[in-house]
C-alpha cells in the first residue's frame, strides 16, 4: 500500500521560509503527478502546487506563486516545497498528494478528489 509521510513544517515568522517534504514508500514514483494541498482552519482543502512525473512541469495557485517551489527527486522517491516569503495566511495543514498519470488523465490538476493517495499533512503555522 502506498504511504505517503510529509515533515519540515513548524512555526515560523512572517518572511521566513520553510521546506516541506513528502516521502513515498512502496509506489513506482515516477508513474505520479504529486502534489501539495493545504487546509486553514475552518476552510476547505485547496490546491498549493502539483509537479508532473518528470518534474518538467509544475502549477501553482495564484495565491503562492512567485513565493513557493516544487520539486521532485525520482531517485529518492521525495518531493518537496520550498516556500519563501511565509505570510499569516499560509497557516494551514500541508498535505502531500499523488495522481496516476496516464494518456486519458484529465489536464485538470486543481481538483483534490483526482489524487488517490494522501499524506497525514505536517502543520505550518506562520506569525505576524
Amino acid at each position: 500500500q502506498v504511504q505517503l509521510v510529509e515533515s519540515g513544517g513548524g512555526l515560523v515568522q512572517a518572511g521566513d521560509s520553510l521546506r516541506l517534504s513528502c516521502a513515498a514508500s512502496e509506489l513506482t514514483f515516477s508513474t505520479f503527478a504529486m502534489g501539495w494541498f493545504r487546509q486553514a482552519p475552518g476552510k476547505e482543502r485547496e490546491f498549493v502546487s502539483v509537479i508532473s512525473r518528470n518534474g518538467v512541469t509544475t502549477k501553482y495557485a495564484d495565491s503562492v506563486k512567485g513565493r513557493f517551489t516544487i520539486s521532485r527527486d525520482n531517485t529518492k522517491n521525495t518531493m518537496y516545497l520550498q516556500m519563501n516569503s511565509l505570510k499569516p495566511e499560509d497557516t494551514a495543514v500541508y498535505y502531500c498528494a499523488v495522481r496516476f498519470m496516464s494518456y486519458s488523465s484529465s489536464s485538470i490538476y486543481t481538483r483534490d478528489r483526482d489524487y488517490q493517495y494522501w499524506g497525514q499533512g505536517t502543520q505550518v503555522t506562520v506569525s505576524s
